[in-house]
């Protein structure tokens, strides 16, 4: 099952450079390829939105990778934990973007 994240940002063009080449060295570093798109931007507020989907199977190596790190982060849920480590996985390679699930 794929998870799905709507992203703003107020740097477009910097920020989603920094998250492809950020989560290509995730993929190298769980193994995984072709686990994630982007969707077309769009604005609004001054900010710029889209979406980007991972799929299971590379949420899953994420997951079972970084296990320990997950475990301190709060949160009821999975799904919580997965998009606050990404939010920092995401700043510690300097973009700096507010992630927040879509359900659909």
């Amino acid at each position: 099952m794929s998870i799905t994240f709507e992203v703003s940002t107020k740097n477009f063009t910097d920020d989603k450079l920094a998250m492809k080449i950020a989560m290509s060295q995730m993929e190298t570093l769980v193994g995984g390829a072709n686990g994630y798109a982007f969707s077309e931007p769009y604005d609004k507020f001054g900010w710029t939105f889209f979406k980007m989907a991972i799929k299971g199977d590379l949420q899953d190596a994420i997951e079972r990778k970084f296990a320990d790190m997950f475990a301190k982060y709060r949160g009821n849920n999975p799904d919580e934990k997965f998009t606050d480590f990404l939010t920092d996985y995401f700043g510690s390679k300097g973009c700096i973007v507010k992630l927040k699930i879509v359900v659909s």
